[in-house]
């Protein structure tokens, strides 16, 4: 692949990242809607849209996928969004939050073995880095305890991180499979939830228009836009750069909520703010040089 698709790939990429950082701010404003029913009506709604378009455009027939293809897209993105609600119902919040971000670390790692791919030092260092921030911010610098009796919500954090780095990293094997099948991953993905919802959660709906317009919000960026593009990120871009610069969707949405008034700026969040932007800058340093390089 040309260097200039790749890099244009990797931009549309992180898009997903800059998306994913509204997730705060707008879950924030979608109320006590539990988190299953707040799923089912985000990718519902998301994948419904990206139906309708299909349809207009004349491309549904790409939905016609091998049965592998509809498992693997539907378990990845409702197997990790189920694990993660599981791990924050089932343990601290603050610890099993901070397993399940080792996902972007896991796609670094793991791209190693695909076809193509090469890991460094410098990427390895980058992602670590992002870590560190994450992990600064999630705890607010203060020490973490993971508390026994939590083992179910560990193991679902684990599990979660895991379902969406092999996801994200997988998915490139499958770079024959059009973007245009997420929208049935989605529409899959809120079924899914909705029966589970059904089954483990007291229903709550939205009250009001702001909590229903905070709810479209989320089904047409981060719940719904941002896994489109980076289904073309991971596929076709430079998948150790989307790993390293993913940890920055951590700090954005805590910067949106502090700017919102939902926060408060700390020096955990500064020190996080300079370890996750030198983490990307590092794990980017290929690219970079190779725009320059361009120019």
């Amino acid at each position: 692949m040309a260097d200039g698709a790749r890099l244009k790939a990797t931009l549309i990429g992180l898009s997903a990242v800059l998306m994913w950082a509204t997730l705060g701010l707008f879950g924030a404003g979608s109320g006590q809607v539990p988190p299953l029913l707040l799923n089912a009506l985000c990718f519902g709604i998301s994948g419904s849209i990206a139906l309708v378009w299909l349809m207009l455009s004349g491309k549904l027939r790409l939905l016609r996928q091998p049965f592998r293809v509809w498992a693997f897209g539907t378990v990845g993105l409702f197997g990790f969004h189920f694990f993660y609600f599981t791990a924050i119902r089932n343990a601290p919040p603050v610890e099993a939050n901070l397993i399940n971000y080792t996902w972007p670390l896991l796609i670094v790692v793991f791209s190693a073995f695909l076809p193509g791919e090469h890991l460094r030092i410098h990427h390895v260092i980058g992602t670590i880095l992002g870590l560190a921030g994450a992990a600064l911010l999630i705890t607010g610098g203060e020490g973490i305890d993971f508390a026994g009796g939590s083992a179910l919500g560990y193991g679902a954090a684990i599990a979660s991180s895991l379902f969406w780095s092999s996801y994200s990293v997988l998915s490139r094997r499958l770079g024959a499979v059009p973007t245009e099948a997420v929208a049935g991953f989605c529409l899959m993905t809120a079924l899914l939830s909705g029966v589970s919802h059904v089954l483990m959660e007291e229903t709550v709906w939205p009250a009001g228009a702001m909590q229903w317009a905070s709810v479209v919000a989320l089904a047409l960026f981060p719940i719904g836009l941002a896994f489109f593009t980076w289904d073309i990120g991971v596929k076709r871009g430079d998948i150790q750069v989307l790993g390293a610069a993913a940890y920055s969707a951590p700090l954005l949405s805590t910067l949106l909520l502090i700017a919102f008034g939902f926060g408060d700026l700390t020096i955990s969040v500064g020190l996080a703010c300079v370890a996750i932007t030198l983490g990307a800058v590092i794990a980017a340093r290929d690219m970079i040089f190779r725009k320059r390089a361009a120019a």
